[in-house]
């Protein structure tokens, strides 16, 4: 009886603490999982109690602060303290200096053997999709689709012919890793030589359709994703509640994110230091990280369906009763793909969830040999 008993003990800590095990056994196997948030702030020293405050329950910070920066000093002592926290981190430069601050170069030289594998890359800019359709940023004239994303993809990497840039070059002739976010266009976006895209995940747009935006571009091209959970609104509070902000989270996490950041600026109430999160927000943030703990990358949902929209096709699909007009690539009004195109997303959104991923036609890529269902924009649904 005794020896009955001990084994039902010892049965039930084995069940109990499985997936803690679990997660540990495999950990060495699966890629690298980031979270943390972003600091956005004027000064270096307002950094520092946010490190203080999530290095326990992250292990990533973004050093999101173009008057950072630009101040080596200020940098350093950000970048320091990270390091020294345990996090590993990445910085945010509009463009990378050569001449207004030229020890930008020198920086970057040195950054990698400074803090080793701690520093992740380059934040270089954000939002090339979202600022080109709403504002026309890169180009404002195209003869067609085709000239349109070839613009694109060119002038994200190299500038416009009126203003060139050479900040890409500079971070990749030293074989450092890119990393921005967008709302849309990541296709071209990842085509134009960033590592990494943060799809954003708010405004409430809906989590699947951002993923799978995301998770297609980057799985097709071979390159990493990840997700920032970002405001939802115009007025403050701006982020969406905790409990919110936590399926945002899980989302991104079983949908197999390797980053997922919370967007942390500007100031939330005004006597707030640490910027717009709350500490309800935080106790979500030290949850998930708990959630991640216990259950390993395993867990992630198997992605074998894609469906493929037009070549070319630089549509933000933002179309709602708040948005009438959602131009192609900023310049063209909606055509008569723009509707199909929408009713099938839309159909995938509430029958797969994060289950499936978005791409475009491009003879680059054979779609068969990466995923069991390929379903193209104009097929008839459901067919899977």
């Amino acid at each position: 009886m005794k020896l009955w008993s001990l084994f039902l003990v010892f049965l039930l800590i084995f069940v109990i603490f499985l997936p803690v095990l679990a997660f540990r056994a495999c950990n060495v196997e699966v890629e690298s999982f980031y979270f943390g948030v972003s600091f956005g702030g004027e000064f270096a020293e307002d950094a520092l109690p946010l490190i203080d405050k999530v290095k326990v329950y992250s292990n990533f910070f973004i050093v999101n602060s173009w008057s950072v920066a630009t101040n080596q000093t200020a940098l350093d002592l950000v970048c320091n303290y990270a390091a020294d926290s345990g996090l590993c981190f990445i910085v945010f430069f509009d463009f990378i200096s050569r001449v207004t601050f030229p020890w930008h170069q020198q920086w970057l030289d040195e950054a990698p053997q400074r803090w080793g594998d701690k520093f992740l890359g380059v934040y270089l800019n954000d939002e090339h999709g979202e600022r080109q359709i709403d504002k026309l940023r890169h180009f404002s004239n195209a003869t067609d689709y085709a000239d349109a994303a070839r613009q694109f993809v060119h002038n994200v990497q190299y500038g416009s012919p009126d203003n060139p840039a050479t900040s890409m070059l500079d971070a990749k002739v030293r074989g450092i890793q890119l990393f921005t976010a967008d709302q849309m266009l990541h296709w071209w976006v990842y085509l134009a030589g960033y590592d990494v895209v943060f799809t954003e995940l708010g405004w409430n747009e809906t989590d699947s359709r951002q993923i799978a935006l995301g998770r297609g571009a980057a799985t097709v091209q071979g390159k990493d994703w990840g997700a920032i959970i970002t405001w939802e609104g115009d007025l403050p509070p701006y982020l969406g509640d905790a409990a919110k902000m936590y399926q945002h989270m899980v989302d991104s996490y079983r949908a197999g994110a390797k980053y997922v950041v919370v967007f942390n600026y500007p100031t939330y109430p005004d006597d707030n230091s640490l910027g717009i999160l709350s500490e309800d927000q935080f106790g979500v943030m030290e949850k998930f990280w708990r959630y991640t703990q216990l259950y390993p990358r395993y867990s992630v949902v198997k992605v074998d369906t894609v469906l493929v929209l037009p070549q070319n096709y630089g549509w933000g699909m933002r179309r709602s009763d708040h948005i009438v007009n959602d131009p192609i690539w900023g310049i063209w009004f909606e055509d008569e793909k723009a509707v199909q195109v929408l009713k099938n997303v839309c159909w995938f959104e509430v029958n797969q969830n994060v289950q499936y991923d978005i791409v475009y036609e491009d003879p680059r890529f054979d779609y068969s040999k990466m995923y069991l269902n390929v379903i193209y924009w104009n097929d008839t649904l459901p067919i899977i």
